[in-house]
């Protein structure tokens, strides 16, 4: 009853706000702006998608050797762009790192290796996103002339990178109480997990590599939906604005972060001296380019020998 309640109520928040983003919105007008050039840009940001998904399975790859969940490069992408659909289709902000896990696990990783891997992956782009954040910020802040909007972003940026601190300085804490505890006991050993990646040079330098490129073609895909529709939006202002709302997003009040997208994209446009609308335009394409990834994700799904596998045996799939 509390996984429905939660996911009705993530539905309700996703359908508020985008009915809020989407309400003034003429779609007549957006869809005209959509031509042949228009779907030459789409369809490089959907090749970028791919990229970025394939840049976190090398991630995610480093990591995994790193707590003995080793991984394939192949196998990787094959987890990453089905976990891709789940995040996509089910409600709820960590159904695809939870397919992840179960993938990993079964190809006879186990399930403590294959959770603290999908884990750590998603606590180290965390905390290589809010530093990057934090370095662009002295930009972002200058395009914010609202004074609740400045502090609200510098709140959230040093909220998650002081949580980011608090996780990496867990396995040089030294209270008893850590290690009674089930949720930090586990949450301990994933930092430890973190802290062996960034003590090893080569895994530090694709931890690091990869979350900065991640995080940039992300600011690539926004780039060119934006100049699908033609939308005046430099490549060095989405820069700004891009990865402050990829970190809104990634609070767990909506599905697949929809409504909470658009409303920040809008109103970052609006800061930056840009059509709201625009904003919101550009966020849906940017949505609707993921959401076609992550079909793609949910064919090689349906092809697996993982979803042809029954049972809870481990699974061998030649590579």
């Amino acid at each position: 009853m509390r996984r429905f309640l939660l996911s009705a109520a993530k539905i309700l928040v996703s359908a508020a706000l985008l009915y809020l983003a989407l309400r003034n919105t003429d779609f007549v007008a957006l869809a005209a702006r959509i031509d042949a050039t228009s779907l030459g840009w789409l369809a490089l940001a959907v090749a970028a998608t791919i990229f970025q998904l394939f840049v976190n399975a090398l991630r995610w790859r480093a990591i995994g050797e790193c707590c003995e969940a080793p991984l394939t490069i192949a196998r990787s992408m094959r987890y990453t762009m089905i976990g891709a659909f789940f995040n996509q289709t089910l409600p709820s902000a960590i159904g695809g790192d939870a397919v992840r896990v179960w993938l990993l696990a079964r190809a006879g990783a186990g399930w403590r290796a294959a959770t603290y891997s999908v884990f750590v992956d998603r606590a180290m782009g965390l905390i290589a996103l809010s530093a990057m954040i934090f370095v662009t910020l002295p930009w972002t802040l200058s395009l914010i002339e609202d004074a609740d909007g400045r502090l609200g972003l510098m709140l959230l940026d040093f909220a998650a990178l002081g949580a980011g601190a608090v996780f990496l300085a867990l396995p040089f804490l030294r209270f008893g109480l850590l290690d009674r505890i089930w949720a930090t006991r586990h949450m301990r050993a994933c930092s430890e997990v973190a802290v062996k990646v960034l003590s090893t040079s080569k895994s530090a330098a694709i931890l690091v590599v990869t979350s900065l490129v991640i995080t940039i073609l992300a600011v690539v895909i926004a780039w060119c939906v934006a100049r699908a529709i033609e939308a005046p939006a430099s490549f060095a202002l989405l820069l700004e604005l891009v990865p402050p709302i990829m970190l809104i997003t990634m609070i767990p009040i909506s599905i697949a972060g929809w409504g909470v997208r658009e409303a920040s994209m809008g109103l970052a446009f609006g800061y930056a001296g840009l059509t709201p609308g625009d904003g919101v335009a550009v966020s849906l394409l940017f949505g609707a380019v993921y959401f076609l990834v992550g079909g793609i994700g949910g064919l090689i799904w349906i092809v697996s020998a993982e979803k042809a596998a029954k049972g809870d045996s481990p699974i061998e799939v030649p590579e």
